[in-house]
């Protein structure tokens, strides 16, 4: 998961809040009601999620930190290491089994689930309704309209109704793979709050260009790719919902892309200049 806001415990209250925790309820008591009356029980997953990151997040907060933000990205992290290694498990596992050539197929992306998949995506669903609630409990956004509230409904809505009519759960475990990359936007948010900021260091060096690696290899291209496949594919879709709401999402998801890269260049740049200001300083101290 991707955010850009900081933590502000004193934001000032624009209503914002209050929407998005109704959203939330709302979902709630829509997946419970479809666990009890439905006994849709493979989606106890999502709560189960939910219960296991929350836990997570009472574990850093009594035994490593108090601070909201450190405590969220913590958690964020290590959603995004799980997430990573069970797509990557269930994509070779499914290419051991199939190939590349079926799992690919449009039949087996839109309407077959691959083997862990439904749960997985349960599990993150999860994640993203306990992180929704952690950040409006402790206003970790920014913003009339927060972005990263925005970004979490918008995921919630997707994942649930994909889940609930049991389609194209392998196209939204395809766009996961991107939280690998998240892993390094998640360690670097928690390297410079735990004080460690001179770009000079090679572990510092190293960690820039895993990021920039991934933010191409696992961001980008999988999420373009998808894009690709679904336009090309738009003619084997049903008059349903799924090809519209599939198309807006990875829409929504590759404008987001833009705007994290732009705030990586930029992040990078300042890094650079404030290295090259520290390195002019020395040396004039040295000259003098």
């Amino acid at each position: 998961m991707v955010r850009n806001g900081i933590g502000n415990t004193g934001v000032k209250k624009n209503g914002a809040g209050e929407f998005f925790l109704a959203t939330l309820l709302l979902w709630l008591v829509s997946v419970v009601f479809e666990i009890a009356f439905n006994l849709r029980t493979e989606l106890l997953w999502v709560i189960c999620g939910g219960c296991f990151f929350q836990l997570m997040n009472w574990v850093v907060r009594s035994w490593i930190s108090r601070d909201p933000l450190f405590v969220n990205t913590s958690v964020s992290l290590l959603h995004s290491i799980i997430t990573s290694a069970s797509v990557v498990f269930i994509l070779l596992n499914q290419c051991l089994a199939k190939g590349l050539d079926e799992m690919f197929d449009h039949s087996e992306l839109v309407g077959g689930t691959w083997k862990w998949a439904y749960p997985a995506l349960c599990f993150s669903c999860g994640y993203f309704a306990y992180d929704q609630w952690d950040m409006l409990q402790y206003r970790l956004y920014s913003g009339l309209i927060p972005s990263i509230l925005v970004h979490h409904l918008v995921l919630l809505v997707c994942f649930t109704l994909a889940l609930y009519r049991n389609v194209t759960i392998n196209y939204l475990i395809l766009t996961l793979i991107c939280e690998m990359h998240s892993i390094f936007l998640h360690v670097r948010k928690i390297r410079r709050m735990a004080g460690i900021r001179d770009s000079n260091t090679a572990l510092v060096k190293l960690e820039w260009v895993l990021n920039w690696t991934a933010f191409v290899l696992a961001r980008c291209i999988p999420h373009i790719l998808i894009t690709v496949k679904l336009i090309k594919d738009a003619h084997k879709f049903g008059k349903g919902v799924e090809l519209p709401l599939a198309l807006s999402g990875m829409a929504g998801m590759n404008i987001l892309n833009v705007g994290l890269g732009l705030d990586l260049f930029h992040a990078f740049r300042r890094e650079r200049s404030n290295r090259r200001n520290q390195e002019n300083s020395n040396h004039n101290g040295h000259g003098e």
